[in-house]
């Protein structure tokens, strides 16, 4: 019985313990919180992976690029937005290596990445590259009515 008094009581001081180390890397700084690092440069700082069941970020007031489609199926004088050419983007993924409004990995290394931007970057590419395949696939279909008419 005096064996498992002592267990219960070293489970309990350890978990202390740990309680307290975790409650330690948490800083506040100037109204601004870090975990893991104590020099939060953010109202909220974590030096570590962050582990979530979901993310929920808002967006309130911010572009979303349904412009690529806009522009796309009726010219939109109002949105300044232009889809380059395939050969226009394949010059500049042979000149800059990434995708045009795409930051750089050299970029990202030194200013970090915003997801709220990166998201709706990545949601613009997407809906390009869907309007680049659609195209592709009217050629292919013409150039297969062309070749059943044997032309």
């Amino acid at each position: 019985m005096k064996n498992i008094l002592l267990i219960l009581a070293a489970l309990v001081l350890a978990s202390c313990s740990a309680s307290d180390r975790a409650l330690s890397a948490i800083t506040q700084n100037d109204g601004k919180i870090g975990i893991g690092t104590p020099a939060p440069d953010d109202l909220l700082t974590v030096k570590g992976t962050i582990h979530a069941q979901e993310v929920k970020i808002d967006l309130k007031g911010a572009l979303v690029p349904d412009y690529v489609f806009d522009v796309y199926f009726g010219p939109d004088p109002s949105v300044d937005y232009r889809r380059l050419t395939l050969k226009e983007l394949a010059q500049y993924l042979d000149d800059h290596h990434h995708l045009p409004g795409v930051p750089s990995a050299n970029e990202i290394d030194a200013n970090g990445l915003y997801m709220s931007a990166f998201s709706l970057k990545l949601l613009e590419k997407i809906e390009e590259l869907t309007l680049y395949v659609l195209e592709q696939q009217q050629q292919i279909d013409a150039l297969e009515k062309q070749c059943e008419n044997g032309q």
